[in-house]
């Protein structure tokens, strides 16, 4: 890979992570629409756009074949319950004034995926990673003994995102091939969802010029972090590319707190602190066991 490359990897990661950071701002400006609704069209933008660049690209064929395998089949109906329930989630988070949790669950991610590899793939854990979760364990736990209760949607988020990436790894789908299959085998239940709504199709039908735009371009904006972050995988070591992910919870916490004023009491503040100290302990350890396997590597 070339210093080029690895410059362009790094670019479109940013790109990516960094409109995964600022989206909120674009559903909160849907606030008047139901999250249910929101989804519906995110859904129903995201397989026409999907469709037109699968057959745009030439992978129309590749796409077919996916569908035709059980086994890639079923992962794909199973991806798309768990990318369907986090965006519903996320959505809602933003919309009910809840985006400060949603994003102390992206900063968990991480920690999730590596649970899940421990779980589930047999993986082993670094004596970095237990403490990491140690700190994240000790921040949930501070928030419910600190009368915050269960934090169910950042939990949620991040298991699900989490659940997901695994999900998709095994059925070994590209990204816009994967993001194509997924939504349209989640646009009937969309369709039929606005098809039934009163009236028809919602506000697209009868909402505000600006609302109808906004609700028709939440395909693209779906579409164009994803396709940035699977051109920035293919560039860059996923240690570099699992560092630059913190920018996106990061930035939904800024926009939370600064923009829409959501409270952070110090208790909350606490929380974070802890579970961001497990996070960056998590990367630190990531990003050494990669340096150490570089230098090992070139010695040999």
């Amino acid at each position: 890979m070339t210093a080029r490359e690895t410059k362009l990897g790094l670019a479109l990661a940013v790109l990516a992570y960094g409109a995964w950071g600022v989206i909120p701002i674009y559903w909160k400006l849907l606030g008047g629409v139901a999250p249910g609704e929101i989804l519906a069209h995110r859904v129903a933008g995201s397989v026409t756009l999907g469709i037109l660049l699968v057959c745009a690209t030439g992978r129309a064929k590749s796409t077919l074949a996916i569908l035709r395998a059980p086994a890639s089949r079923r992962a794909m109906f199973a991806s798309t319950a768990l990318i369907a329930m986090n965006w519903g989630m996320f959505i809602w988070a933003v919309t009910t004034s809840h985006l400060t949790q949603a994003s102390l669950g992206y900063f968990m991610n991480p920690l999730c995926n590596a649970l899940l590899g421990r779980v589930v793939l047999g993986e082993t854990l670094t004596r970095a990673q237990v403490i990491s979760f140690g700190f994240a364990g000790a921040g949930v736990l501070w928030l419910i003994l600190s009368g915050d209760g269960f934090p169910w949607l950042a939990l949620a988020l991040a298991g699900s995102f989490s659940l997901y990436g695994l999900v998709r790894k095994r059925a070994e789908a590209g990204a816009l091939e994967g993001f194509t299959i997924e939504t349209a085998i989640a646009a009937p239940i969309a369709l039929v969802f606005l098809a039934t709504r009163e009236p028809a199709f919602g506000t697209i039908a009868t909402g505000a010029t600006r609302t109808r735009l906004l609700l028709l371009g939440s395909g693209m904006v779906t579409a164009v972090p994803l396709i940035a972050f699977a051109a920035a995988a293919k560039r860059l070591r996923y240690t570099t590319l699992g560092m630059v992910q913190f920018l996106a919870p990061s930035l939904q916490l800024f926009c939370a707190v600064v923009l829409f004023g959501e409270p952070f009491p110090t208790r909350l503040a606490l929380a974070f602190a802890l579970i961001g100290l497990g996070a960056l302990v998590y990367a630190v350890d990531a990003l050494n066991r990669s340096m150490h396997r570089t230098r090992k590597h070139g010695s040999e």
